[in-house]
């Protein structure tokens, strides 16, 4: 799940579906991809360097689990979790049903951080409560089909 989430790349695949399903679907789509943008910068432009915190040291964790390519920047907080908590909180806000869907898988990704011992647990907890706060936040960005945040309008309103 971790490698799944590198570069947003399962957030983007999930995207592409929900784009497929129709207008609110593209909507919660694109203030996914809006949400997950934001906590991408927030998290790798302005937190890492300022907490310069180091991953956790090598050997916690079984060779089995360690990634192949071990990441090059800090620790804290971390991406993969601000990313997932972005997206699944977005799309949670514009389209509940889906969203909730989202919440379980994110929590995984982020997880896994933990588990192939590249963050410690206070680094994902932060990185989510970062990814919540800018899905929130990113959900009053007009994107999408109609420009707008709010439900489409029914025919005859």
């Amino acid at each position: 799940m971790s490698k799944a989430a590198d570069h947003g790349g399962l957030w983007l695949a999930i995207a592409c579906g929900m784009a497929l399903s129709g207008r609110r679907g593209r909507r919660a789509a694109a203030q996914g991809l809006v949400a997950l943008s934001l906590a991408s910068v927030v998290t790798n432009v302005f937190l890492k360097p300022a907490s310069r915190r180091t991953r956790p040291p090598a050997g916690l964790v079984p060779d089995t689990r360690v990634p192949l390519r071990a990441p090059v920047t800090t620790s804290f907080p971390s991406g993969h979790a601000a990313s997932a908590a972005a997206f699944a909180t977005a799309v949670l806000l514009e389209q509940p049903a889906l969203g909730v869907a989202l919440v379980p898988l994110s929590v995984v990704v982020a997880a896994s951080r933990v588990v192939i011992g590249v963050h410690y647990p206070s680094d994902v907890i932060a990185g989510a409560v970062v990814g919540v706060v800018v899905g929130v936040a990113a959900s009053a960005v007009p994107c999408g089909p109609g420009g707008s945040t709010s439900p489409p309008r029914e025919a005859g309103r």
